[in-house]
């Protein structure tokens, strides 16, 4: 039978997929993230520079206190980003942007962790400009730009990171997610693989150890030693 010439009939979508292209748009909506990753999966141009750049220093800060190493966190900063590249097309939204990434990273700090057999350094040295700030310092009294409240307010940055660097893996990452990605319960539970009263049994027992660790020096203004 000779062909009408008509035009192609559309496919009918699924529910499946209309349920999909549903949740997908509502994410886009509240998560501009979201918007900016789904415009990296359609190679907008410039989409995934500016994704970068409005991720790196908040994920290397965060890789850094995992890892305990700047270096080795750069290079795993890099490899999530390409991970993220690499995964563009396939890309379907489930939760925020931000959970997926470091559900990413997350895995990466644990294998390369399992791999040099060894945990984090208590000690986190070096500079300060690409970690995540640190609440407690803004709560102690310092400021007023003299020199003296300066010293002490580096100081007091670096007993913090030493505090949550000497918390066990798993909190110090709920920690990190809590209070410097301002994640909720059940996005760090998402990340971590964890239920929620998981998550807030961690970070209840981070908060006890990190007041114990950081008491002595609000009270005397002087640094122990171990």
């Amino acid at each position: 039978m000779a062909s009408t010439g008509g035009p192609t009939p559309t496919p009918t979508p699924t529910p499946a997929q209309d349920q999909d292209q549903d949740q997908e748009q509502q994410l886009a909506a509240r998560d501009p993230d979201v918007r900016l990753m789904l415009q990296v999966r359609d190679d907008v141009q410039g989409a995934f520079e500016v994704l970068v750049r409005r991720y790196q220093d908040r994920l290397l800060g965060v890789l850094t206190h995992l890892v305990g190493d700047q270096s080795d966190a750069e290079d795993l900063a890099q490899e999530v980003f390409l991970r993220i590249y690499r995964a563009r097309k396939g890309y379907r939204p489930q939760a925020k942007f931000s959970t997926w990434l470091f559900t990413i990273a997350n895995n990466l700090a644990l294998n390369h962790l399992r791999g040099k057999g060894r945990r984090p350094a208590g000690s986190l040295d070096g500079g300060t400009e690409s970690r995540p700030g640190l609440p407690a310092a803004e709560r102690v009294a310092a400021a007023e730009g003299t020199a003296s409240g300066q010293l002490r307010q580096s100081e007091l940055e670096q007993v913090v990171r030493e505090a949550v660097g000497m918390l066990g893996d798993d909190q110090r990452l709920a920690v990190l997610l809590n209070k410097f990605e301002d994640m909720s319960y059940a996005e760090i539970a998402s990340v971590m693989n964890r239920s929620e009263a998981a998550v807030k049994s961690l970070l209840a027992r981070a908060r006890m150890e990190l007041r114990s660790q950081l008491e002595p020096y609000l009270r005397s203004g002087q640094r122990t030693t171990s």
